[in-house]
């Protein structure tokens, strides 16, 4: 395994590790209840969730930048603009579903922190 695939797999499995770390921070240590509404009910952001979903998006922008690379020869500005910009989608998730502000604040921070990991991970110099 070269260096490259090496840093994008680490890049991956650190996305969901540092969304676990800070829902470990938030939830367990400072007491925050993560509830988002869910179709016509509510539902515990647990920390089965956050690794699932957080690993989905690693592998989904591993996959599009690996699609990016086989027709553009520098993809790196592209993927990263592009996943700057889904990041900043995904925000409207939290603030349209989350219940209460520290619900709220920290599912936003888990996007931020996994659109960090992930910006910075993937995208090629």
């Amino acid at each position: 395994m070269n260096t490259s695939t090496r840093r994008l797999i680490l890049t991956v499995i650190g996305g969901p590790t540092a969304a676990l770390a800070v829902w470990a921070l938030a939830v367990p240590v400072a007491g925050a209840t993560l509830t988002v509404r869910m179709s016509g009910g509510t539902q515990t952001v647990g920390p089965a969730l956050v690794a699932m979903v957080s690993l989905l998006a690693g592998l989904a922008g591993w996959a599009f930048l690996a699609v990016l690379e086989r027709w553009l020869s520098s993809p790196g500005r592209i993927w990263a603009i592009i996943a700057v910009a889904v990041c900043a989608l995904s925000l409207l998730g939290p603030l349209g579903s989350a219940v209460g502000a520290a619900a709220t604040l920290v599912l936003i921070l888990l996007h931020l922190v996994v659109g960090a990991v992930l910006v910075l991970g993937l995208a090629r110099r």
